[in-house]
């Protein structure tokens, strides 16, 4: 086999700080590993406190005297449209840094970055028609309901995917007149300071948007600064509920999207040719590392073993490898700890009685790179560790059921409740599972991550949603005033 050489990506060596490209206040840099080959392909400076409170005083300073609040909606919305076009026109550059970054097929990243523009736009959409100022009557006379921007928006994304991950952030909180500094992950500086750059060129005013990529200490750093009016933070759930307190203690706003274990169930009803290859991609597309994902597989006990028979042999079709490579269907997991994390829980699930059908180990002629084989575990009980923690990572567990309100029992019982999904050819049925299961999400013969409308979690998968109006929401205070006549 031919020697593997991970692409070279461009390296950086400015901040985005307030509109602008500053040194760092540190020569500490990141350095990017390729996770298909371990050779360091590129590397960025990694923000530190000091550049977090230059970018936090950039943005107080836009936000409390600046145009961009007080300018009108329909301004706003323009600015968000050229962002989104600005991203539209780099995609064909990010998606391969992406695909060599975090190791996404190419394929994969190239989807992954048609969405942006399509987040701006819907939020410019939202923005154009959202009711800013409401005139209500009451019995003690007219009021007027006035909603306004939050102020100054901490944001702290993680690696899977940057540059969505920052545009379902800062398109709305922008949308709403705040000001924005976004933390992304360190795995995935070079298409974050790529994003900046979408951003400068769109032409926000000055302090209106900072990119700093650094590590869980600058982050707490940001969380916890006095300039920051609210935090928006995808990550794990511990991490959030860390964040959470830590948000509590000086009453500052915020939002989570936090983790998942998203049940996938099948009805009796259905033929397995109709459904399966989406149900099987649903959870281990982007080697699983999806908070989203239909890890949980739910099944009628009578067709378990065909079921898990014929996901072993979707499983033995897909190729795994070379990112770059265009056949590639299943890249490498983005760190080498995660990849030690997934290999644990195979270990775990093992050593907790489930059967494991497919896969487990690293593919065969993949000595460097974090790889994974799609796996799957059969025969498991809700109750065990690898149904009810969140692996991020190719593994899927069938769990059998006796009846649909079974199905419902063992989808709730869960601490999570971001996505699921249910197949069957009875859509009556389908709509009382989908009622009936506790979380944010729940599509019908088919899965998907909606980006324009409010998506969130229940239970422990997070608290408010992102998308839609009320995403914009999520961004303004209401302000009430009395004494004012009626219009």
């Amino acid at each position: 086999m031919a020697e593997r050489t991970a692409p070279a990506l461009r390296s950086f060596d400015r901040l985005y700080v307030g509109g602008r490209w500053a040194e760092p206040a540190t020569g500490e840099r990141i350095e990017v590993v390729s996770p298909a080959t371990e050779e360091a392909i590129a590397s960025t400076p990694a923000a530190s406190n000091a550049d977090v409170d230059a970018a936090v005083a950039a943005a107080r300073a836009a936000f409390d005297d600046g145009p961009w609040p007080r300018m009108s909606p329909a301004e706003r919305a323009a600015a968000l449209r050229r962002v989104g076009a600005e991203l539209d026109a780099r995609a064909a550059e990010i998606a391969p840094a992406f695909s060599a970054e975090i190791g996404a097929p190419l394929a994969a990243a190239t989807a992954f970055h048609q969405l942006p523009e399509t987040m701006w736009n819907a939020a410019a959409d939202v923005l154009e028609r959202f009711p800013f100022e409401e005139e209500r009557q009451t019995a003690d006379g007219p009021m007027r309901a006035i909603h306004e921007p939050v102020g100054v928006v901490g944001t702290i994304t993680p690696w899977n995917a940057p540059v969505p991950n920052a545009s379902i952030k800062a398109a709305p909180a922008l949308a709403a007149g705040c000001t924005v500094v976004l933390k992304p992950a360190p795995e995935g500086p070079v298409t974050a300071l790529m994003f900046a750059e979408a951003v400068e060129a769109a032409g926000l005013p000055e302090g209106v948007v900072s990119v700093l990529p650094a590590g869980r200490e600058v982050g707490e750093h940001l969380v916890t600064h006095p300039g920051v009016d609210k935090i928006a933070f995808t990550g794990s759930t511990a991490a959030g509920r860390r964040i959470m307190s830590l948000c509590g203690e000086r009453i500052a706003r915020v939002t989570l999207e936090l983790g998942g274990k998203s049940a996938g169930i099948v009805a009796d009803d259905i033929a397995l040719d109709g459904f399966l290859g989406d149900l099987v991609f649903a959870g281990i597309g982007h080697s699983g590392q999806v908070c989203a994902a239909l890890t949980r597989i739910l099944v009628p006990r009578r067709r378990h073993d065909e079921i898990v028979a014929a996901i072993a042999e979707i499983m033995a079709g897909i190729k795994v490898g070379d990112p770059s490579d265009p056949d590639t269907v299943l890249g490498p997991l983005a760190a080498e700890r995660q990849r030690d994390r997934v290999e644990s829980y195979v270990r775990l699930g093992v050593e907790e009685g489930a059967t494991l059908a497919y896969g487990g180990g690293r593919p065969e002629g993949l000595d460097r790179g974090w790889y994974v084989e799609p796996t799957l575990f059969s025969d498991v009980e809700n109750s065990m560790r690898i149904a009810q923690e969140e692996i991020f990572g190719p593994v899927l567990c069938v769990i059998p059921y006796d009846t649909t309100e079974d199905a419902i029992a063992i989808a709730n019982d869960s601490i999570f409740g971001l996505s699921g999904a249910v197949y069957a050819d009875d859509l009556e049925l389908a709509e009382r599972i989908a009622r009936g299961v506790r979380t944010g999400q729940m599509c019908i013969n088919g899965w998907g991550m909606c980006v324009v409308e409010p998506f969130g979690g229940f239970k422990q998968s997070g608290l408010g949603r992102e998308g839609g109006a009320e995403g914009l929401a999520a961004y303004l205070e209401i302000k009430l005033i009395e004494g004012l006549p009626a219009r």
